[in-house]
């Protein structure tokens, strides 16, 4: 599913430090795709609304709607995420590339039923005493997002990069400017921009998806036949977003740290802006990830396997092996290498950054141990994503239910700890998850 990788490197056969950059921005955007991006979009809301909405309070109730919105979608949607990327390779790998579409728009059904019922549920049970106009809001950005991170699994298998960059800046850009073009309606306002610009960005990255793959039947639903699915991968799909999520929700609902902000929705102010901050960070990780990892990695397993179906000296079959291997540690130490480049930048500018966004100082401890948390998570994706590759199933379940256990029992045991020790369980469960990986 690497193809948008092979692409990037062909600008970066240029040589140029022009070509490099343009590269590495290109793999930034889209491999930080919708997740990341939105976490820009919301903090780019809030700084500009501070000065146009009051109450303030009604921004950090939008801050908790979307980042919740974001964390529960993600969860629900896991299970089928890894699925039907695995089924859309296997159906590339087998050329039925015309079996894609129409077990897309399977999936879409599914997942737009599930969470549609779900966010119904929800609403009705926990946010009755909200307007009818936030209760719509929220169930119809449930379902939309949801259905972006099923429509992001295509974006690194097709090769249309600058058209994908500006699906995310038009899709991006209504979200912001919708935000603050309807600040004047508080809370519903901030929530119809964002609700906006995500069905924009969804509408878009499905016209890219329909303009690369095509069909002869509009749906057909091989991908939940158990011919074709990979029971595996329903619980890795759920065990890694909630392993992700489970420290976030820790310190929403702790007496000490969260507070309850809309409903039943909770924010932890001394957790929530660190560890969104230090998300951001990782982006050039992520793209060292999408264009070392994913594409050298890719290139070598694909031609290790085909040396040994094509019966080649032993020779050769070893040298491939040799080649994959090496580019596993290349890329894994690129990753280090860049990473630890931005948190000195950041250890060293972190004061003046947060003064310049409007935030105390008294948020640094916080947010240096989880920019080093969050750049052991992508190399703890990293190799879950080398194990995929080996097919390695059974490593990748025990790996993600390990991360889960280990996220939420070391959160909670720091949280009990002194405040100097927030962030430390997130950190903690990261190395040695990257140790054990």
């Amino acid at each position: 599913m690497a193809g948008i990788g092979f692409e990037l490197k062909k600008i970066l056969a240029k040589g140029s430090l022009f070509s490099v950059l343009r590269a590495f921005s290109y793999a930034s955007v889209i491999i930080s795709g919708p997740w990341l991006l939105s976490i820009v979009g919301i903090l780019l809301i809030s700084m500009f609304s501070l000065t146009l909405i009051e109450p303030r309070v009604q921004i950090t109730q939008f801050q908790t709607s979307v980042t919740y919105l974001i964390a529960l979608s993600m969860i629900l949607t896991g299970p089928i995420q890894l699925t039907f990327t695995r089924f859309t390779a296997d159906c590339m790998f087998e050329h039925r590339n015309d079996w894609v579409l129409p077990n897309y728009h399977a999936v879409v059904l599914l997942v737009t039923l599930v969470t549609g019922a779900v966010a119904l549920i929800g609403v009705t049970l926990f946010l009755s005493e909200q307007s009818i106009v936030y209760q719509m809001l929220m169930v119809i950005g449930f379902v939309v997002l949801s259905n972006i991170w099923i429509a992001a699994i295509f974006l690194t298998s097709m090769k249309q990069y600058k058209q994908i960059l500006w699906t995310f800046f038009i899709g991006y850009g209504v979200t912001v400017c919708g935000s603050l073009g309807m600040h004047r309606y508080g809370l519903e306002g901030l929530l119809f921009g964002f609700v906006i610009g995500q069905l924009v960005l969804l509408v878009g990255l499905s016209i890219l998806i329909y303009r690369v793959y095509q069909c002869s039947k509009f749906i057909s639903f091989e991908v939940f036949q158990r011919d074709y699915i990979f029971l595996s991968l329903i619980p890795i799909g759920l065990f890694y977003n909630l392993g992700i999520w489970i420290d976030k929700f820790i310190f929403w609902h702790s007496n000490g740290t969260g507070q309850q902000v809309i409903g039943p929705l909770h924010a932890s102010i001394i957790y929530d802006f660190p560890i969104f901050l230090a998300y951001l960070t990782i982006i050039p990780g992520m793209a060292v990830f999408l264009v070392r990892v994913e594409t050298d990695f890719a290139e070598y397993y694909q031609a290790f396997f085909d040396a040994v179906r094509g019966g080649t000296s032993l020779d050769h079959i070893e040298r491939m092996r040799n080649r994959m291997v090496q580019t596993i540690y290349a890329g894994l130490y690129e990753i280090v290498k860049i990473q630890a480049m931005v948190a000195v930048l950041l250890f060293i500018f972190g004061d003046a950054i947060l003064r310049a966004l409007g935030f105390s100082e008294l948020y640094l401890p916080v947010l240096f141990i989880d920019v080093v948390a969050a750049s052991l998570q992508v190399l703890f994706l990293a190799t879950l994503n080398i194990f995929f590759y080996l097919d390695y199933r059974r490593i990748v379940l025990m790996l993600t239910i390990l991360v889960m256990l280990l996220n939420g029992l070391l959160s909670w045991l720091t949280l009990n700890l002194d405040p100097r020790f927030y962030g430390y369980g997130f950190g903690c469960a990261m190395l040695l998850m990257v140790m054990v990986s």
